[in-house]
């Protein structure tokens, strides 16, 4: 039977679409022994704890991804839509600067100005991505987190870093929100999301960050805009544009309706990383992508692809976990994902080589009669190797 036609005998019975052999075997088996012991409570509900895609409404939702873990979520209600692999640790590049937010925006007062030094900027990556700052310039706080939001800029955040009392208490202050929001999969090693060894995070923390900081107008002002001046010294400006291909409709790939933001990211590491917000007839979705196939427009795709399959279908469709609520706004405790655990602790460098995403194995019910005692039918999809990582322009974001 094809793939096209397996497909087609789903009903809304819960589904369950396992991940290859060689993506899921280590999360499988760290599952497997923590249901036996009988003790998981994972983070946003023990289906986001395993392998595969997790959703309860198959029609409609893309069957050519090629992402590693991508996540659909409602923004209000913080029920999860579908997922996959929604706990695998993954590095995060520039999306991590979301955390970096959540963190910090609420300290530094926007008209608060700051005459950069070059101590500011002696520890910048090479071959990071920049604004444009420059030592001797007065920026408001408000003109550098511009620079972090639109043009990713490696340069503000290590400024902002410095007026927020340095890079290792800025560091510290990030992993403690991070654990405040219950992303228990990130581990921060630099507040810019560079490439690091052991700097990791998931589909499912990266929509925790984004989540929390839609809440603050801030936030959400400076993710949604999509051009700014900024200071080039002497009373000078010159223009930046946002890299969000989906808000500004760059590199002919078009707006995405209802489109509120919120980042992206790309090193040669991570490769591409995305998570978007949109809102249509009243509702915000957020769709998190990790790691497609390399080159072109691909995580904006995939992301859009998510986010029309979530307004089409996913009113309809319940939900297979949720986003939880911080600790300090009386989340409930909840414990780490055996699939993000698996992918190895803080300083294990997750690798992003192997198999893409999709339908290794449909769960469900109706046309596969014969299969019913199990609810399961098994379907082999070919594996795909990933690309040699493309760099997509000069600097890494």
């Amino acid at each position: 039977m094809s793939r096209r036609a397996l497909l087609g005998l789903a009903t809304a019975a819960p589904l369950t679409l396992a991940a290859p052999a060689s993506a899921a075997s280590s999360s499988s088996a760290s599952w497997a022994g923590l249901a036996q012991a009988g003790t998981p409570k994972i983070v946003g509900g023990e289906r986001l704890g395993l392998p595969g895609v997790q959703v309860q409404e198959v029609l409609g939702l893309p069957t050519k991804l090629t992402a590693h873990s991508w996540i659909v979520a409602d923004q209000d209600s913080g029920e999860v839509l579908a997922a996959y692999n929604a706990h695998l640790r993954l590095p995060p590049a520039s999306t991590l600067k979301m955390l970096f937010a959540d963190t910090v925006l609420t300290r530094l007062e926007r008209a608060r100005t700051y005459r950069v030094t070059e101590a500011d900027l002696a520890d910048v990556p090479d071959g990071s991505s920049l604004v444009g700052i420059k030592p001797g310039i007065t920026y408001t706080v408000d003109e550098l987190w511009l620079g972090v939001f639109l043009r990713s800029g490696n340069d503000a955040v290590h400024v902002l870093s410095h007026m927020n009392g340095g890079i290792e208490k800025t560091v510290a202050e990030m992993q403690a929100e991070a654990q405040d929001l219950q992303a228990l999969d990130t581990h921060v090693v630099s507040p810019d999301g560079f490439d690091h060894e052991g700097q990791l995070s998931s589909a499912y923390d990266l929509t925790l960050f984004a989540r929390h900081g839609l809440k603050n107008a801030d936030f959400r002002e400076y993710c949604a805009t999509r051009t700014a001046d900024f200071p080039a010294g002497d009373g000078e400006t010159f223009q930046i544009q946002n890299t969000d291909r989906l808000l500004t409709g760059a590199w002919g790939l078009g707006t995405y309706k209802g489109l509120i933001g919120v980042k992206n990211g790309y090193t040669s590491n991570a490769g591409n990383t995305f998570t978007g917000a949109a809102t249509r007839g009243g509702r915000t979705l957020l769709v998190t992508v990790m790691h497609p196939r390399p080159g072109g427009n691909g995580v904006y795709e995939e992301t859009a692809a998510l986010l029309d399959w979530g307004f089409a279908r996913g009113a309809t469709s319940r939900s297979v976990g949720s986003l939880v609520d911080p600790l300090s706004e009386g989340g409930a405790r909840a414990t780490p994902s055996p699939a993000g655990a698996a992918e190895g602790a803080p300083g294990a460098q997750a690798s992003t080589a192997g198999s893409g995403s999709p339908w290794g194995l449909v769960g469900g019910a109706g046309g596969a009669a014969a299969l019913l005692a199990g609810g399961v039918y098994a379907l082999r999809g070919r594996r795909r190797r990933a690309a040699a990582t493309q760099q997509e322009g000069r600097h890494r974001r």
